[in-house]
């Protein structure tokens, strides 16, 4: 059987991979696993549980609440909201645990439990590793330590979450949005009411799409993976932005006022410029992954902008960004994270500091993101390959170092097995299309011939 605990927590189709059972055990082995660390050492342990609107989390989080309440953990239930309020509410209450029950942005069928540890931090590896140890340990019959009478967790439904985390959002904010007209796409997701709600009060004027989930529309043709309706309306309506969520809201696509994508990269230079400019860009560098867009990297050095780049996944950004102290960092895919006001990508977090640096400048989106020039960026997947044999295959080095002749500096080749899949994943960018076109395909033919 393989780790349960992947890069995002514990994934899979809801009562198929992931089950009530598993659940509950996986609950109360992290109950127990961090009593053991002496987290609630001298306390009672108390545990925040979200959810994103999906019909699973309904059962799944009965499951985590009974599992916590069991091994003597307080529960406080703060229902639907998005991966970083559950984060942000940890953090700020104190609490010595979170829950998220979310797919992020999967189908609806799928599910999926995360982990944070006091602060609203991620939980560490290690302690990932010794739940899921823990947990097979009881699993295979070894009887579970349970308290009894007063001594049992008690479960308290916070309804406060939702405006302390709005609040807080529009605390944080450099300006208000007054004057500004803002389409936000919820993807039916756990953001439903939230963004909206955070968008209003810090002053826009709001039109919405994806905010009316039933469980079972989850991110079903919007949200930040079809952004075709959101460019639609953000047309239709004249509005100066469009925000694109994802289920539960830890990331934001954006669509400027022609109905152009704006996506995490170029996201991620406009905020890097404002935030230079007011002084909070820590040690002037911004981290990005390494599937970055080349344009972000030459804007960054055109703009004087020290570059980090980490492994793909924002967990490796958020690693990188507080093994060294920067405030801000990012991906592609839209999770942006700034680190002085959210400890994990926050979607809509990043949708205001966008709209804000619109309000605050007078310039549409379109101007702004002219920082940085998107090269073209052609991506295959190479299947059935031996992909462990990709960095040390002699053909694909030689092959790899032709391609980069051939594009000079204005070109970038990237190989990366899947972390998931028997696949080789080949990127190629370059000031022109065909020719990103012909090189990736090249390469993939390479990859093929030598690790297949």
């Amino acid at each position: 059987m393989g780790r349960l605990f992947g890069t995002d927590g514990v994934r899979g189709v809801a009562n198929a991979d992931l089950t009530a059972e598993l659940a509950l055990g996986l609950s109360v082995a992290a109950a127990h696993v961090l009593a053991e660390v002496g987290t609630f050492e001298g306390h009672r342990p108390v545990a925040v549980v979200g959810r994103d609107p999906r019909a699973s989390g309904e059962f799944l989080e009965a499951a985590v609440v009974a599992g916590l309440a069991s091994a003597g953990v307080d529960v406080l239930r703060v229902g639907v909201l998005p991966t970083p309020a559950v984060a942000y509410l940890t953090g700020s209450l104190g609490a010595d645990l979170g829950v998220m029950l979310s797919a992020s942005h999967n189908p609806m069928p799928d599910n999926g439990i995360k982990f944070f540890a006091r602060g609203g931090h991620k939980l560490a590896d290690e302690l990932e590793d010794r739940i899921e140890q823990t947990y097979r340990a009881h699993s295979s019959g070894e009887p579970w330590e349970r308290p009894t009478g007063a001594g049992v967790g008690r479960v308290t439904v916070y309804d406060e979450g939702f405006d302390n985390y709005v609040a807080h959002l529009v605390g944080v904010l450099p300006n208000r949005l007054d004057g500004l007209k803002v389409v936000i796409d919820g993807a039916h997701g756990a953001a439903a009411r939230v963004s909206p709600e955070a968008f209003a009060r810090a002053g826009a004027d709001v039109i919405t799409l994806g905010t009316d989930p039933d469980g079972l529309n989850i991110n079903d043709g919007c949200g930040s993976t079809h952004l075709q309706l959101l460019r639609a309306a953000v047309v239709e309506h004249g509005a100066d932005l469009g925000v694109a969520h994802d289920g539960d809201a830890d990331r934001c696509l954006a669509v400027d006022r022609d109905g152009n994508e704006v996506d995490g990269d170029q996201i991620l230079a406009v905020l890097a410029l404002g935030m230079r400019e007011a002084g909070t860009l820590r040690k002037n560098t911004v981290v990005a992954t390494v599937m970055s867009n080349l344009g972000f990297k030459l804007a960054m050095e055109r703009e004087g902008i020290n570059l980090v780049q980490s492994a793909v996944g924002d967990r490796y950004v958020l690693e990188e960004m507080k093994a060294h102290g920067f405030a801000l960092g990012g991906e592609q895919s839209g999770h942006v994270i700034v680190l002085d006001h959210a400890t994990t990508g926050d979607g809509t977090l990043t949708g205001l500091m966008l709209a804000a640096r619109l309000a605050a400048t007078g310039r549409p989106l379109a101007e702004l993101v002219g920082v940085m020039e998107r090269l073209p960026q052609i991506l295959i997947n190479v299947p059935d390959v031996d992909k462990s044999r990709v960095a040390t295959s002699p053909a694909v080095a030689a092959a790899v170092a032709e391609a980069e002749r051939e594009l000079g500096a204005t070109g970038r080749v990237l190989l990366r097995p899947s972390g998931t899949e028997p696949l080789v994943r080949v990127m190629v960018e370059a000031a022109d299309i065909e020719q990103a076109r012909a090189v990736a395909e090249r390469l993939a033919d390479a990859v093929k011939s030598a690790l297949g």
